[in-house]
Parts: C-alpha cells; structure tokens; sequence
C-alpha cells in the first residue's frame, strides 16, 4: 500500500488552508482521514449485486426472484450491509475477525450467503467475487470533486477503514486512487476502528496532530475518532450515485467561498 513515505502537504501545491478560528477556539483541520465504504464509495444495489453474480453462475434471474433472494441474502449478511441479524455459530469466529484477516472476510460472507437456499450453485463465491470486482462499487458524485480540491489545496489525506480485503484496485479503477495519501486498511494493521491506535497512526501518516485532523465517516465507530481529539464529521447514509454531502468537508477547512 503506498503509504510508507508520508508526503509533504507543502510540495508542490497551494499550500494548507487558511488556519481561521471553526468553533469556540477551535482552529480548521489541515489534514483528512476518511473512511472508505459509505463514506466516499457504495456497493451497487442489492438487486444488481445478485443479478449479475447469478449471471456468473449461468443463471438468469427473473425480475421477482432476483428481488427475493436479494432481500434474503442482505438480511443473512452482505459485506456492506447490515449486520446480520443471526449469525452461525459455525461462522461466529470468521465474522469477528473478518476486518482483520482476507480469509475470514470470505468465509464470513461466504459462509453467511450460504445459510440462503438459492438453488444456485456456486453463488456465494459469485456473490464475494463481485465485492472484489470495482464493477461492484460506485464512488458517490461529490467524492471525486471533493479529493481533487482537497488535493488542489495541499490536504494530506489518508483513508482508515475497517477492511478485510485490498481496496486499493477499486479506488484505482474508479479513479481516485492517486488522490489519497495514505491506506491505512485494519486487515495490514491489526487493528479496527474504534481503537484509538488507527487514528493515531492515521493522524502521523498525514503528519498532523489530531487537533489538526478531520475524521470523516458514517459510523459511531468513525466518531470514536473523537476520543483522541480529532474533530470530526459522520455522514448520514446515502443510496449509491446520490449525493453524499462532502462539500461539508471543504467547508470545515475553509476551502469554500
């Protein structure tokens, strides 16, 4: 992941933003941590999602099946979706440790899909194949805008995310990937949001302090940020190509008119 070589904020850009008083003595953040899923991207719809994983296994779904083994197969558990409502004793050990291993994070979702009776062999690979394929994935329309101002000012900017698989190739094949500093992905660290030691390392990969650094998120687990003194910023839940209010972002560093 590249983040071995933190870079300097000041290199070849604008400079960092204006350092103008935000809230009762509070300075503007000159750095970003930003989660990754339901915060800057979102897995495409349920129904796409089983639509083509079928499509995979030979399968074509009618239109009300599709929608059935969809609403099945989120409630069982997706990677993305909420959490299960029951989970396996078989699978309990793989789910806890999903963010923090590549092969727990496929045997919890393979094994979650699986508790489904869908009449399709093979689709619970199919199913994890297309969290791995960027075609499964849609970065929301303020994402992109916001990363190129960030850029464009000289913000580091690092992402911190619960993981348990590489997501550096989907933000590359949509096209964002050379706007984030630093991966800091909780399966290569060891650690998982809200432990505080990820935001530390977050804060000294964009060499700021967290006073200085801005969490972004869309979980209590992304607010826990707040612990260690970062401010910080929790989005509300938007559907994929909707857009997901990021201009706050630029607004809290004084990067807006």
């Amino acid at each position: 992941m590249p983040d071995a070589t933190p870079r300097d904020p000041s290199a070849g850009s604008a400079g960092p933003p204006s350092a103008a008083p935000l809230l009762d003595g509070q300075r503007r953040p000159r750095a970003v941590l930003l989660d990754f899923h339901g915060t800057i991207v979102q897995v495409e719809p349920a129904e796409r999602w089983v639509r083509l994983a079928a499509a995979a296994c030979g399968t074509d779904l009618a239109p009300d099946r599709c929608a059935g083994l969809a609403d099945a197969l989120v409630t069982a558990g997706r990677a993305g979706g909420p959490r299960p409502g029951r989970i396996p004793p078989e699978l309990a050990e793989a789910y806890a440790d999903r963010d923090l291993s590549e092969p727990a994070h496929r045997a919890a979702y393979t094994g979650l899909a699986a508790t489904v009776d869908t009449g399709i062999d093979g689709l619970p690979d199919a199913l994890y194949e297309r969290l791995l394929d960027p075609d499964g994935w849609r970065p929301y329309p303020d994402t992109l805008p916001m990363l190129r101002a960030l850029r464009a000012a000289g913000v580091p900017v690092a992402v911190v995310s619960n993981i348990g698989f590489d997501v550096l190739p989907i933000a590359t094949a949509l096209g964002f990937a050379d706007l984030i500093d630093h991966w800091l992905l909780s399966y290569q660290l060891g650690t998982c949001k809200p432990d505080p030691a990820i935001f530390l390392r977050g804060c000294a990969a964009v060499r700021h302090e967290p006073e200085q650094t801005l969490m972004v998120g869309d979980t209590p687990a992304d607010a826990a940020a707040a612990a260690i003194g970062c401010p910080t910023l929790v989005l509300p839940a938007s559907e994929p190509d909707h857009v997901h209010g990021l201009a706050a972002v630029l607004h809290l560093l004084g990067l807006t008119a």
